[in-house]
């Protein structure tokens, strides 16, 4: 095993470029052997046009939806004996051809064959996750394989076709072939994220931050425990977005182009009485802290649990390496939380434990790190709605939810 790549903030950015080949046995794969999966065909696109180095991500690629959506019943896992197009063909209401602009109705359940196809070595695993932008949208989406019994798990070895159930929530979407809703990460073996390792970065290298660029005590149980914030620095701020209902159909393909008033309700801060998210709805907030993501680690949120409360955060739930780290000239970045109630109506408060980041070592630290010099849309966000809103235009809504 290697030594921590990073020591300190001061140089760490030299440590990271003089370290980045050494290797562990088990981990993620970085963004080179992703690639190198790519050069030797473990990954294929038998479609025009070919997988391209904008999919690359540090510790991820992503994949494109093909040219058809089947609107179907119900959703479903083929299970251990049927493939997914065996299942479609059994539930399909409708076609959309996404070669055409393609309406994705809310409320919904669409099965897309992706472009990308796989050809795993036997040690090699997958997991997927939506993108960021996705999750943002409310948009519900679970990678399938083949004679597959659990979403977004491809088994190691793995060699067929990839499909991608998507539901949208709250808003209709309009999408086209080659758009990039999820995402898919490899693993060689079976590395088990602890405690330990996340405190031992922590300790190196600060993890946690608070607003005034000072490190912050990092809570670790079962991950790092991340809280919700919901009071702004001054009463002006917006610590809440809530989505509208019946709100109009987004394009996918449009970026920085909807005024956010259209589509959601802000909330300003709200002080010490906390806000009440409302069955059904959807609501989009950030992180107290502000996390980093050191570039020989990638990190996930944790699904919350009943213990914490009646609700879900963050659809896309992965982090790449150098979130809120860069080249370590950052001082963390706040995580947003998509965030959904359950059954009940249920009040959260301003530093409120909603979820847990478990981070996860890479076989090697990745040639690429997540920024703007990769085209990363949220390195340097706060409480921020997806790429298809303006970012220039505030929100001048009144507090209208409670």
């Amino acid at each position: 095993m290697v030594s921590n790549v990073l020591t300190s903030r001061q140089g760490s950015f030299l440590d990271w470029e003089s370290d980045k080949h050494a290797s562990f046995t088990t981990g993620i794969l970085p963004s080179q052997e992703i690639r190198h999966l790519l050069e030797t065909e473990r990954v294929i696109c038998r479609t025009h046009p070919p997988i391209s180095d904008a999919q690359i991500q540090p510790a991820s690629l992503d994949l494109r939806l093909g040219e058809t959506a089947y609107r179907v019943q119900a959703s479903f896992l083929p299970g251990q004996f049927s493939k997914v197009e065996d299942k479609i063909k059994q539930l399909k209401m409708t076609r959309i051809d996404l070669n055409r602009e393609g309406l994705l109705e809310r409320g919904g359940i669409y099965i897309v064959p992706l472009m990308e196809e796989l050809d795993l070595p036997d040690q090699i695993s997958g997991k997927a996750n939506p993108k960021s932008t996705t999750g943002r949208l409310d948009i519900f989406t679970r990678l399938i394989t083949d004679y597959g019994s659990e979403f977004e798990f491809v088994p190691a070895g793995y060699k067929g076709k990839l499909f991608a159930e998507i539901v949208p929530r709250t808003f209709s979407i309009r999408v086209r072939a080659g758009m990039r809703l999820s995402q898919l990460r490899f693993t060689r073996g079976k590395p088990a994220p602890a405690d330990s390792v996340i405190a031992t970065l922590h300790e190196e290298s600060p993890l946690v931050y608070h607003a005034d660029d000072n490190p912050a005590e990092a809570n670790i149980d079962k991950g790092l425990k991340i809280s919700v914030n919901l009071i702004g620095s001054d009463e002006s701020e917006i610590v809440a977005y809530k989505a509208k209902k019946n709100a109009p159909a987004i394009d996918l393909g449009n970026v920085d182009h909807y005024s956010p008033e259209e589509f959601w309700d802000a909330k300003r801060s709200v002080g010490k009485r906390g806000l009440i998210l409302d069955p059904g709805d959807f609501y989009i907030l950030a992180s107290k802290e502000r996390i980093c993501v050191p570039p020989q680690c990638a990190a996930e949120m944790v699904a919350i649990d009943p213990s914490i409360g009646e609700f879900r955060i963050h659809y896309a739930g992965f982090f790449d390496p150098g979130f809120g780290y860069g080249t370590g000239e950052l001082r963390g970045t706040r995580a947003v939380l998509e965030v959904r109630a359950h059954e009940v109506p249920f009040l959260i408060e301003d530093g409120q434990i909603v979820g847990r980041l478990t981070y996860m070592r890479l076989l090697s630290c990745p040639d690429i790190i997540y920024g703007s010099a990769i085209g990363s849309s949220y390195q340097r966000q706060a409480l921020t709605l997806s790429k298809q809103f303006k970012r220039d235009v505030e929100t001048a809504q009144s507090d209208s939810f409670s």
